[in-house]
Parts: structure tokens; C-alpha cells; sequence
């Protein structure tokens, strides 16, 4: 365990520009206990929002002992694989939370709550993508902003940093100020970078000229906007990096004992994993960014990445999802089809829903040598 001193001096590597540290403490420190501070970070592409939003992470664990954490950025999330948007409720002071020097290693934590979008851009289904991000921004209200304490007593105040996706010009800028205008943060960042032309507007962009609201505009200058070519590195390799954070996801079948060390180990264990049986009369199928014939239903599913949901009779509200699964078959026959999770099998039980989207598998776990179908398994386990 390392000490405190060692804990909170960054790597070497790591550079944080001193403005970016005295726009975190102000937000940190200069503010009430109660409301607590919701930061909104944004900006354009590569300008260091999830950089920035983990140093404020940080700087906000030495004040508070939890910090939410709400990822709208479905490309490059922080701590769920990529296509989701979620809340998850941080209690830990870590060095982890730093920048990491080797980007391709994924930190994931369980999310609070989540729900599957199942694309890597909002511009598939811009209304539902900001009905996401509402739907667990007022679940992070009703549980952690009362706007009386002595109603629930028990309850503490919960700082939010929310961080945003770079897309920030036509349809993207829009639904920016849409989540800016519904969140109503006490404190923005935004990031601005060399190329001027990228940038959002100056001031208080999301407002209209006569707004009375309190306003806490931080403007900061990208700590990368001389690094052209890590910029280019980083977007070059957008999908190896989802692909990396969806392979860290379903090692997490596996105990953390066994030595899986290469993706090539991995694709061989998950060929071999024996799936758990779902009843097809339990589930429903929803196609989120397309129609399928209900005929074709379960064949489109197959060798698929799905969103595992919980779903309330009649209820209008978007579905929790409580992980990802990979159909490996199905059996109309016998009613059954054939799922690998790492969701815990009392979980996967109350599962009634699965979403598919546009994730797809990783090429890699599908290369498995002297495998006839990397899908099907003979060993199963029930979920019952």
C-alpha cells in the first residue's frame, strides 16, 4: 500500500498543466459542501477531457468520500465497455485514477447503474442517447441531491463529474447543450485546443443572453495541444482500444488466478467456457438501431455481443443493463439459448431482456485454432 505522498504524486510521465490543478481545487474546495459540485467537462477531440476528469476525480476523493462519475461518451468510456452510458460511484483513493501511461490497459469498475446504447456514437440515435443520459442523471438526483436533507438523513452529499464525447460541431454541439441545459452543472470546464476553429464557443455557449443562473465557466488549454502526433495515435487506434476494453470485460469470466496472459489465451478459454442456459421463453429480443424480421429474431443474435437488461412490466422507462453477454448459439428445439457473462449467475437469473446493438465481437476471440465453431458448447450451466 503505498503512501499518502506516494499516492497523490503522478508518474513522472504524467504532466498536469498547473492550471488544470487550480481548476480542480477550485471546484474542489472553493464550493459549499452542500449542494455538492457537478462539473460537466467538454471539448473537442483529443483535447484531454477524461485526462482532465480523472485528475478532478481525484483531487475530489481528498475532500469527499465518494464521487460520482457519469461517462456520456459511448466511444471511449472510462469504466465499462464501450456502448454504454453510466453512473458508477467511486469510493477509493487511487493512483490508478491518474492518467495511465499504456492506454491500451482499461480500468473497469461496476457502474452503479448503466444502460446499453450499443453503438459507439450518439449520431445512430441522438433522442434515445440523451434520454440515456438524462434517465441516470435523474437517478443520481433523486438518490444523492435530495433538495431537503432531513428527508433522508442517512444520505450524504455526492459530487458528479460528467464527462462528455468530443463531438462537438452540428448534431454533437446540439445535443451538448441539450445535456448542458438538462444537467444545469454548478461548474463547466471546457478544453480548448490549438486549432481554434475546433473549438466550442467561448463563454457561456449553452445560455441564453438573459439567464439569471449562477454561472462557474472554467477555460482551460489542452495539455496535449503541441502533442500532434500522440493526437493522431490515439485516434488512429479508437477501435483497438474499444476492442482492448471489451477483451479486459470478458477476462473477467475467468478468475483473476488463472493464467490468462495473451488474447490468444483468452480466445482459446472462451471457445472452451461452458455457456449458462437462458430459456427462450424468459427473454425478449429489442434491436435497438434496427428491424428484424421476429422470424429471424434469434439467428441474428447468434455469435453476437448483447446488452443483458432488466426489464418492468409495462414500464416505459429505459431498461438497466447489468452487463454484456456473448450468444454463442441457440437451440429452438430444446428453447435454450447459450450465453458466456461475467455476470454473476444470481444476476444473470433476473435478467428478462437482451439488447443487441452495433458492438460487435472482437476478430481476435473469433481465430480460435482447432475449434470447429467458437459458439457452441456441449458443457452448459443453467441459470436456474
Amino acid at each position: 500500500m503505498a503512501s499518502p505522498s506516494e499516492r497523490e504524486t503522478p508518474s513522472p510521465n504524467i504532466y498536469i498543466p498547473p492550471e488544470w490543478s487550480e481548476a480542480a481545487d477550485c471546484i474542489a474546495y472553493d464550493s459549499v459542501t452542500w449542494p455538492p459540485p457537478i462539473a460537466l467537462v467538454c471539448g473537442a477531440k483529443n483535447c484531454g477531457k477524461s485526462t482532465f476528469s480523472r485528475h478532478l476525480l481525484n483531487i475530489f476523493l481528498r475532500r469527499y468520500k465518494k464521487v460520482g462519475y457519469l461517462d456520456t461518451d459511448v466511444g471511449q468510456p472510462e469504466f465499462s465497455p464501450p456502448g454504454f452510458v453510466s453512473l458508477t460511484v467511486i469510493d477509493e483513493f487511487s493512483f490508478l485514477f491518474w492518467l495511465k501511461i499504456d492506454l491500451t490497459i482499461p480500468h473497469l469498475k461496476t457502474p452503479e447503474r448503466c444502460l446499453f446504447f450499443g453503438d459507439v456514437s450518439s449520431k445512430t440515435n441522438p433522442t434515445t442517447y440523451l434520454n440515456s443520459i438524462f434517465s441516470l442523471y435523474d437517478y443520481y438526483k433523486k438518490e444523492y441531491c435530495l433538495s431537503d436533507r432531513s428527508d433522508r438523513p442517512t444520505k450524504t452529499g455526492l459530487p458528479l463529474v460528467v464527462n462528455t464525447p468530443g463531438w462537438v460541431k452540428g448534431v454533437g454541439y446540439d445535443l451538448l447543450v441539450d445535456m448542458l441545459k438538462y444537467i444545469a452543472p454548478t461548474h463547466v470546464v471546457k478544453i480548448n485546443i490549438s486549432a481554434k476553429s475546433k473549438n466550442l464557443p467561448s463563454g457561456a455557449f449553452w445560455l441564453d443572453e438573459d439567464h439569471d443562473a449562477m454561472l462557474n465557466l472554467i477555460e482551460i488549454n489542452s495539455a496535449r495541444q503541441d502533442s500532434f502526433n500522440r493526437s493522431v495515435l490515439v485516434q488512429k487506434d479508437a477501435r483497438l482500444l474499444r476492442d482492448v476494453r471489451i477483451l479486459a470485460y470478458f477476462r473477467q469470466c475467468f478468475s483473476s488466478s488463472l493464467n490468462i496472459t495473451t488474447i490468444k489465451e483468452l480466445a482459446n478459454a472462451l471457445a472452451s467456457q461452458p455457456p449458462y442456459e437462458v430459456p427462450i421463453s424468459s427473454i425478449k429480443i429489442r434491436h435497438l438501431h434496427c428491424q428484424v424480421p421476429s422470424a429471424e429474431s434469434f439467428y441474428s443474435l447468434n455469435a453476437t455481443i448483447v446488452g443483458l437488461a432488466v426489464s418492468s412490466e409495462g414500464s416505459k422507462d429505459l431498461p438497466w443493463c447489468v452487463g454484456l453477454g456473448i450468444v454463442r448459439g441457440f437451440d429452438t428445439f430444446k428453447g435454450l439459448l447459450y450465453v458466456i457473462t461475467p455476470v454473476p449467475r444470481g444476476t444473470l437469473g433476473k435478467v428478462n431482456l437482451f439488447l443487441q446493438g452495433y458492438i460487435q465481437i472482437p476478430t481476435v476471440l473469433l481465430q480460435v485454432q482447432g475449434c470447429i465453431s467458437p459458439y457452441m458448447s456441449a458443457n452448459v450451466l443453467s441459470t436456474s
